[in-house]
């Protein structure tokens, strides 16, 4: 896929931060439709004004990701109106910067699991079904989860379990889907480090592992997901990361990445998007 144009997209949490460049990149690309998500309806208001277009239809739908059931009634209405959807990007996502003791149970720890792994568990499986039947197609899913799906971190244990738990199901549908002959669809897991958007107001950065702008992550995630490359790890110090954890004894990977690499003081002063 060398352009988006003349795709169907829709994008979750699309009313500010990565959500909505990636919504300014399917315009800048001419997209023939671009479905907008957001459970901010004044944010997300705000953004459609902004993201005005005489090539692509934008449609707009203020959609809770955490509920299964306007999940279904939303995904129906898109192919109602558009017969389906050839770009799907999970980015709607939540974070709790706590220890476990401290989590509520339903707004923290239900919240997180509904809204980073079940949501885009449930907008894959209701319009899937359309890509499946349509093998003349050239489609893409594009599940954003984040580094900690990779790496254990202290006070974002539900955080992790949720993008862990992301991570795992969308790098095994790409095989399921590679095994069952579904080649035209293809599925990029993107695990990157903290990113400059306000949902992680606060954090550190780590050695060699600056805090990411939403510019260049979407920039590497639009370039992974044209070309269909299956895993997108940001930045190259997650790639190492991820080796060492798979070679090296548990406690001296503890050592490393909390006395060299100050992976487990990120949260300390952690304050999130108010």
């Amino acid at each position: 896929m060398k352009t988006v144009k003349g795709k169907r997209i829709l994008i979750t949490g699309a009313a500010m931060g990565m959500g909505k460049i990636y919504a300014q990149r399917s315009i800048q690309e001419n997209a023939s439709a671009l479905v907008l998500w957001d459970v901010n309806s004044k944010a997300l208001l705000n953004s459609a004004k902004e993201l005005r277009s005489t090539t692509t239809n934008i449609i707009t739908d203020i959609v809770d990701v955490s509920n299964r059931e306007e999940i279904r009634k939303a995904t129906s209405k898109i192919e109602s109106k558009l017969g389906g959807i050839d770009i799907i990007i999970n980015n709607a996502g939540i974070v709790r910067g706590k220890y476990f003791w401290e989590h509520d149970p339903k707004s923290d720890i239900e919240a997180t699991i509904a809204i980073n792994t079940l949501g885009p568990m449930y907008i894959t499986r209701f319009l899937l079904p359309k890509m499946l039947s349509d093998k003349s197609g050239d489609f893409r899913i594009v599940n954003i989860s984040s580094a900690a799906g990779l790496v254990s971190n202290p006070k974002m244990s539900v955080y992790c379990a949720s993008k862990w738990a992301e991570t795992g199901w969308s790098d095994s549908l790409r095989l399921e889907l590679i095994q069952a002959g579904f080649g035209h669809i293809k599925v990029t897991t993107v695990n990157p480090a903290y990113i400059s958007t306000g949902m992680f107001e606060g954090v550190k950065g780590m050695l060699f592992t600056p805090i990411l702008s939403p510019e260049y992550v979407t920039s590497k995630v639009w370039q992974a997901m044209k070309k269909g490359k299956p895993r997108l790890l940001l930045p190259w110090t997650i790639y190492l990361s991820n080796a060492l954890k798979g070679i090296l004894p548990i406690s001296v990977f503890d050592w490393i990445a909390d006395k060299i690499f100050g992976v487990y003081k990120t949260m300390e002063d952690f304050k999130g998007r108010s």
